[in-house]
């Protein structure tokens, strides 16, 4: 009997394989790091053969920690860091490259370049030009790899971002990625929900290289590799997509935040397009198979719990990244210190890839708690710039977020967000929303779950951070933050 829904959960610093019974509880998982390199300044790149095999590991493992059989799986779903970008041989399955991470800027000086197409990608792909997405860094590996444009244009060169890859080794060899991965290149009009020629021949990149592009929510294939069992490979979702779909926001105007390496609001838009004049991303939020696409407005947040690791891993201020919260605690305030993490520019609403980070307020009176607090409100103000952009670009009053991830565990943070944003903070009971959405997709497409609205039954409240800080202190605080990341923008 099919009991569980297997969860594949490729981050930007670990891969983990979680597996989920009917009522979404986790019954066992394992994760493993892999590591961050860093050739050049803005340089950041992964292995992927490194991910492949801790993929591998991860599911083994998870395995060997309980004793449900493979038999019991029903499907398994595929969630992944989105636009970190890998070309590899579809003969050999060998990488021309490393991967280049979502995080990467070493497409600066092609970006400048296509600016004046901005508005083309902007009303077909729903994008801004910007070294963020998947489109420049394939062009970048395509004019710097000796051979690869040659392979690429002869069909021997395929690209994918994570899901790609890890699907093509997981299946043996079928080449495909979702609507959410798709519409995260720069490539495939949103309309349409294919590539687009003429983005393409922008950024001269050859058709045949992209993977098939199908819905979230469908059976792809069967695992020919990883494990003993062929189980179906049946959902597919950029991380981000996939937070929102495990936090049951199937609505218009629901709204969810992930905190983790960076921090990603998505707000449902229902199935029309929103085009931001507010700097924000217009995007696919998920597509079942026969049904509707749904849209989202997305702000993306480079630097939020990797600034914490940037802290511990470079000033000793604390020895492990949970020490932050109760270092922040001994102070009541940030004692006048704002910190803007601009390690790879600032993303949105700004979209400035020449911003860098910033630490304004310094006084004698300040210490390193209060460099901790100000490390974890620069959070919470990120949050609040791309909240104010999305009230803007939908007219919608936003009165609750819905979030998740790591830095949810912070009770600092979490009342200074609802704080500052004056609005209702909820962290549900299951906070693996990421791998949950994943689970999902891959669970309506075989019949695991029935609908959407089993779905909705399972999401459960665990906390809900209210707000209690006057308008006139929120005020003040925000017009400071607002200072701060004008000095940072003003760095070049």
């Amino acid at each position: 009997m099919k009991k569980y829904i297997g969860a594949l959960d490729q981050g930007t610093t670990n891969t983990r394989f979680i597996l989920f019974d009917h009522k979404s509880n986790i019954i066992a998982s394992h994760q493993i790091e892999h590591k961050q390199l860093f050739p050049k300044a803005g340089w950041v790149e992964h292995d992927p053969l490194e991910i492949w095999n801790n993929t591998k590991k991860v599911i083994k493992k998870t395995f060997q920690k309980t004793k449900i059989s493979e038999d019991q799986i029903a499907a398994i779903g595929i969630t992944n860091q989105r636009e970190t970008t890998v070309i590899w041989n579809k003969k050999t399955g060998k990488p021309y490259h490393n991967a280049i991470v979502w995080q990467d800027t070493r497409t600066d000086k092609i970006c400048i370049s296509l600016k004046n197409k901005e508005k083309i990608f902007q009303q077909k792909a729903g994008l801004p030009i910007a070294t963020y997405f998947s489109g420049p860094k394939i062009k970048w590996l395509l004019d710097n790899v000796k051979g690869l444009r040659e392979a690429a244009e002869s069909g021997e060169a395929i690209f994918g971002n994570m899901d790609s890859w890890i699907i093509w080794n997981l299946s043996g060899g079928k080449h495909i990625t979702d609507v959410t991965n798709a519409s995260r290149t720069m490539l495939m009009d949103l309309k349409t929900l294919n590539w687009d020629d003429e983005l393409l021949q922008i950024l001269n990149i050859p058709r045949r290289m992209l993977p098939s592009i199908c819905s979230s929510s469908e059976i792809y294939g069967k695992t020919k590799t990883a494990f003993k069992k062929e189980i179906p490979i049946s959902g597919i979702l950029g991380d981000q997509q996939a937070a929102l779909f495990g936090q049951t926001c199937f609505q218009k105007g629901d709204i969810k935040n992930t905190y983790g390496t960076g921090c990603f609001i998505l707000l449902n838009t229902g199935n029309e397009i929103y085009h931001s004049t507010n700097g924000l991303l217009t995007t696919v939020g998920y597509q079942i198979k026969g049904q509707k696409t749904v849209y989202a407005l997305e702000g993306s947040v480079a630097i939020a719990g990797s600034l914490i690791q940037w802290i511990r891993d470079n000033f000793s201020l604390i020895n492990e990244s949970h020490e932050i919260n109760d270092l922040a605690e001994k102070v009541v305030d940030n004692g006048g210190v704002y910190f803007v993490p601009a390690f790879s520019g600032l993303f949105a609403p700004h979209w400035n890839s020449g911003a860098r980070g910033t630490i304004i307020g310094l006084t004698h009176f300040v210490n390193k708690s209060h460099i901790a607090r100000s490390v974890l409100e620069a959070t919470a103000f990120q949050t609040r710039d791309v909240f104010e952009a999305m009230q803007k670009d939908s007219g919608l009053k936003i009165k609750e977020l819905k979030v998740d991830g790591g830095m949810t565990a912070s009770k600092l943070l979490m009342q200074f967000q609802a704080d500052i944003l004056d609005a209702s903070v909820i962290v549900p009971i299951i906070t693996e929303t990421t791998a949950l959405g994943a689970a999902y997709v891959a669970g309506l497409a075989v019949g695991f779950w029935k609908n959407k609205k089993e779905l909705e039954a399972n999401w459960k409240e665990r906390e809900i951070w209210k707000p209690n800080m006057p308008k006139t202190k929120r005020t003040k605080l925000y017009n400071k933050w607002q200072k701060a990341v004008k000095r940072s923008l003003d760095w070049k």
